[in-house]
């Protein structure tokens, strides 16, 4: 009852957010300025998009064998592709974590190396992009004039980078009560794994640029959204805006992030100097894409062996 009351209230947020952000924005006048030449702009970013979960498989997979959860490429980039479906359906952008998870324990990880290699591949990902707006913030700063754009801004990237250092930090420390606590455990657990495929000479150079790339592929993929309706706005600007907007769409507060990306967009734009139905359009189509990639992952999962064997289980937390 209570998991049906949170999808609930996260399908009206999203709802609502949409409203608010669509106000803002003319649809007949994005839809006028669809083409054939924005066609092939879309295919583009869909491909792109495919790139990009592969890119993260390969960050995955080294992952995920270091937390005894061994998974081959062409396994990976399945469960990838189911889990951007489930990213679509369930509650939040981030849904199909909980789906890749199930896919490796009952592929006989087991429960705790599963959540083990999800938990610490989502946590590499957001230390990545942390450091990629902190590392953006000078050219952001100039480009968003706004002081409270500013503070946002500014605000966003310092938490970011403190929950990330924080977790790295962490898996540093040898407190005996750290291992005592069932939370404590896991996490500080997943923390020392972190440091170690981070820090590796032999895997933490290829996980390190894996993971800065899956971000700046997913500029791209905006990038090609921006081309295909001739929007007003640089490479340049879609670096310092969407990662930040990014970030706060992984907040569990919305379905697949719809709603939350188009309001966040627009009021990155808006600060910008940029027009807010511009950022609004854009989002929408970025939304479309991953809709569209999702699909192909329904699809991957209807002809799956996990399909055909049983529907998806309640997921077990490890002990």
């Amino acid at each position: 009852m209570r998991q049906f009351l949170f999808s609930t209230l996260k399908i009206l947020i999203s709802a609502a957010l949409l409203y608010f952000a669509l106000r803002k924005a003319d649809l007949s006048n994005l839809a006028s300025r669809i083409d054939i030449a924005s066609l092939g702009w879309i295919a583009l970013a869909i491909a792109v998009t495919f790139l990009q979960i592969f890119v993260g498989v390969l960050r995955w997979r080294e992952i995920s064998e270091d937390c005894g959860a061994p998974l081959g490429t062409r396994q990976a980039m399945r469960y990838n592709l189911i889990g951007t479906f489930f990213n679509q359906t369930l509650p939040s952008s981030i849904g199909g974590d909980a789906v890749r998870l199930w896919l490796v324990a009952r592929g006989g990880a087991g429960w705790r190396a599963a959540t083990y290699s999800i938990f610490v591949d989502r946590a590499i990902g957001l230390i990545a992009l942390a450091i990629l707006i902190v590392a953006s913030l000078p050219w952001s700063y100039n480009l968003i004039t706004d002081p409270a754009g500013r503070s946002a801004l500014l605000l966003i990237d310092l938490l970011a980078l403190a929950g990330g250092l924080g977790f790295l930090v962490l898996g540093r420390l040898r407190w005996p009560w750290l291992k005592r606590w069932w939370g404590t455990h896991h996490v500080h657990a997943c923390a020392v794994i972190a440091n170690r495929v981070i820090f590796s000479r032999q895997h933490g150079p290829m996980i390190a640029a894996a993971s800065l790339l899956v971000h700046v592929l997913t500029v791209v993929i905006a990038w090609c959204v921006v081309q295909s309706i001739a929007a007003p706005v640089s490479f340049g600007q879609v670096f310092q805006l969407l990662p930040p907007v990014m970030l706060i769409t992984m907040l569990p507060i919305s379905i697949a992030g719809w709603g939350l990306r188009e309001t966040t967009m627009g009021l990155a734009f808006g600060y910008a100097g940029l027009m807010t139905n511009e950022g609004i359009n854009i989002s929408l189509l970025f939304g479309a894409v991953s809709f569209i990639v999702g699909a192909f992952g329904g699809l991957v999962w209807i002809f799956s062996a996990e399909k055909a064997a049983q529907g998806i289980s309640p997921i077990k937390v490890p002990e």
